[in-house]
């Protein structure tokens, strides 16, 4: 069971937080990321630091809407009304992240069929694609410890994700993508799964891989940063999320009540 706290009114900044984590709940249905009820985005509360938004245990992505989140901390503390529970793996992964990397406000981890896929190839993602390659530099890998239950689970999740990286396959177990908003962790979390997908069909075929050098490589790695990165002409996300935005509020305005 999970502890629960006085319910708490949410201020302006953490309702525009608990649209944008429905929105990506939402999104993430529509890419047919979801399973079932199993994996989980979250969005720290503005302001409140030690504090993040959760889907609660129990709800489809498409159900999930922007009152119905629960604010929880990393010790389970619940500060929502919600008949729902949250997933016991929360306060591993997305504790951890948040606890460690005040950088990220948001963090996303799924179990899709191909991401779950390249997650169980030995050689993990290859630099066969272009979507590969713009995240390239990116990614770090976390092998497999069991069910993410442990508290012990956390030291070397957060060793291997370090102090810059933002996506982490997660070895016989799926994807995870963090970032400082949540246009640019669904943005980076696309560009995986895409990257992903691609490599599945390409190793379905008949045909070997067609190589990319090395130095096209590095060279598409560093276009990514310069595109992408901190200081980059399109910051990851922006102009996709906010496209992304509209269109949900054309089909489906019901995620932000």
């Amino acid at each position: 069971m999970n502890a629960v706290s006085q319910v708490e009114r949410p201020s302006a900044a953490e309702e525009q937080a608990r649209r944008d984590l429905a929105a990506c709940y939402r999104l993430a249905d529509r890419m047919g990321w979801s399973d079932i009820i199993s994996a989980h985005i979250s969005h720290r509360v503005p302001g409140e630091p030690d504090r993040f938004l959760i889907n609660p245990y129990g709800m489809l992505f498409d159900e999930i809407t922007a009152s119905s989140l629960i604010k929880t901390d990393s010790r389970g503390t619940i500060y929502s009304a919600s008949p729902f529970g949250i997933n016991p793996a929360v306060l591993v992964i997305h504790a951890a992240v948040h606890d460690a990397r005040p950088d990220l406000n948001c963090v996303m981890h799924l179990h899709t069929r191909d991401g779950t896929a390249v997650s169980m190839q030995r050689h993990g993602l290859l630099p066969a694609s272009q979507h590969a390659l713009v995240v390239w530099d990116k990614l770090a890998y976390h092998e497999f410890e069991g069910l993410a239950l442990d508290d012990d689970e956390k030291r070397s999740l957060i060793r291997d994700l370090g102090a810059e990286k933002k996506l982490l396959l997660l070895r016989n177990h799926g994807t995870l993508s963090c970032g400082a908003t949540m246009g640019e962790t669904f943005m980076l979390m696309y560009q995986l799964e895409r990257a992903c997908r691609m490599q599945v069909a390409a190793l379905g075929g008949e045909q070997p891989l067609y190589p990319i050098a090395p130095e096209v490589v590095a060279r598409c790695a560093a276009q990514g940063t310069q595109v992408f990165g901190k200081d980059g002409f399109v910051p990851q996300g922006r102009l996709e999320w906010a496209a992304l935005l509209r269109k949900l509020d054309r089909e489906e305005p019901g995620y932000r009540d």
